[in-house]
């Protein structure tokens, strides 16, 4: 038994890792967070036992100590357990200590790295954390500290590094944070911008100032960006034709991903949400067996759709019996159905 701790990136589910998609491929049991992608339990294998712990701003279903109790009771059981986590599982994300206690219980672990939300969340508003000429070097700080530990962060002394800085879970203190980087040097008119739900469909960026950006209408999960690139916008996910808007895709779920992929290419937000199922016929098949057997009597079949086509295609036993007969496909994609089969449409209206 192994306990993957996975980063399953910042939000848009192509940006998990092949090892990632691996790991999900191969658990009896997924552990998940709010920030990690419900798109990729999908990965999971069906049977796969599923467990939110719902982990957001500080707030959790589950102690962190308990997360911990439980990728340790699963792994004992024997089981493949991914733990999968928003961004990296190192970075900002409590993985360190989950695999403190996967050391001291004598388990197998293995971390897989993602991409974390500090850079590819900022990629995705059209900011890049550097920049040759006036931006070469960031910082990446935690606006969410553990409130035992003994010292804080020194953002004055952040503000007198130069560069970008780069703020996670943030929007709680902000106000704090801003007077701080203020006191520390930095000018009021520093852009700032704000992303939240970055990377996925529906992320919203905010571009300001830094003395103006804590009273912007801003909520959690958002990545803050302090310096001279938060000015910049380099859009491109955000200008995509689809951007903002819901689609509801009601094909088979088998036969859903190819429209829901090409619609999120084009920045929709594809809902999958199968309102058809496809089961055999009452009759087992007889009447449609009695059309097929009786092709050749026909002067058009009509094809209405690539499932039809499909039974049809199944059901035929030489295609000599169509000679004379010309099909109708309703659609390219019952047309390729038929081409599948050798079969070509004479229409596809």
């Amino acid at each position: 038994m192994t306990v993957f701790l996975v980063g399953a990136g910042p939000g848009d589910p192509g940006l998990l890792t092949l090892r990632g998609a691996e790991a999900l491929a191969m658990a009896d049991v997924v552990v998940y967070d709010r920030l990690s992608v419900s798109a990729l339990l999908d990965l999971a294998p069906p049977g796969a036992e599923r467990i939110s712990v719902a982990k957001s701003a500080g707030r959790a279903v589950m102690p962190q100590d308990d997360i911990n109790a439980l990728l340790v009771e699963k792994a004992k059981q024997g089981l493949t357990v991914v733990r999968l986590k928003g961004g990296d599982p190192f970075v900002f994300a409590r993985g360190g200590e989950e695999a403190a206690a996967l050391a001291a219980a004598g388990l197998h672990y293995e971390v897989v790295p993602g991409v974390t939300s500090a850079i590819a969340v900022p990629a995705y508003a059209g900011i890049p954390v550097t920049l040759r000429h006036s931006s070469t070097s960031f910082t990446v700080i935690t606006g969410h500290e553990d409130p035992d530990k003994s010292d804080e962060v020194n953002w004055e002394a952040a503000a007198q590094l130069g560069g970008t800085i780069v703020i996670l879970m943030g929007i709680g203190r902000l106000p704090k944070i801003v007077d701080r980087l203020l006191a520390g040097g930095l000018a009021p008119d520093t852009p700032a911008a704000a992303i939240r739900w970055g990377t996925r469909p529906e992320q919203h960026t905010v571009r300001s100032t830094l003395s103006a950006i804590a009273r912007e209408q801003l909520a959690s999960p958002s990545v803050i960006v302090v310096g001279q690139v938060a000015a910049m916008d380099l859009s491109w996910f955000e200008s995509r034709p689809l951007f903002g808007k819901k689609v509801i895709v009601t094909r088979p779920r088998h036969q859903s991903s190819v429209l829901a992929d090409r619609l999120r290419d084009e920045g929709a937000d594809a809902l999958i949400v199968p309102t058809i199922e496809i089961v055999d016929p009452l009759d087992g098949g007889a009447a449609l067996n009695a059309a097929v057997a009786q092709a050749s009597s026909f002067d058009w079949i009509v094809l209405t759709s690539a499932n039809g086509a499909a039974r049809f295609c199944e059901r035929l036993r030489d295609g000599r019996d169509l000679a004379g007969v010309k099909i109708a496909a309703i659609g390219p994609g019952t047309a390729e159905v038929l081409a599948d089969h050798n079969l070509v449409a004479d229409l596809i209206p």
